[in-house]
């Protein structure tokens, strides 16, 4: 049963760290096409992990060794997931935003330098007065 939980977590460190590449170059598209067998691995873990304990399996020496290396490894992974994952959605949210901006039809008209009437959209300004 420890073969098995072994096997599925290397697949699951495998998924990531391709996950993990594809979202460094932020090649978003090839990090969804691979979200679908990072899933699938993160089942197959979950079920060996749960068969595994059920039946009560243990590691002992260089197995637990091993073991332990690996839980190591998959942490890591998935930290590094999560943080590229925050910047891809972060990424995502701000070209959403500037097209959603842009497509926004101009407001008001604004005065310009010389108090002639300005369409579109106005640029940001700010006042001061002292008295």
């Amino acid at each position: 049963m420890i073969d098995s939980l072994m096997h599925a977590a290397q697949r699951l460190m495998e998924a990531l760290r391709a996950e993990n590449e594809a979202l460094a170059r932020l090649d978003l598209a090839a990090a969804g096409e691979l979200a679908r067998g990072k899933r699938q691995a993160a089942d197959a873990f979950a079920a060996a992990y749960d068969a595994a304990r059920k039946l009560g399996s243990r590691t002992e020496g260089a197995e637990r060794a091993r073991a332990e290396e690996i839980a190591a490894g998959l942490q890591e992974l998935t930290a590094e997931n999560r943080r590229l994952l925050e910047r891809a959605i972060a990424l995502q949210s701000r070209v959403i935003e500037t097209i959603a901006g842009a497509a926004r039809p101009p407001g008001p008209g604004t005065y310009g330098a010389r108090g002639r009437m300005r369409e579109g959209r106005g640029a940001a300004m700010s006042v001061l007065s002292r008295a």
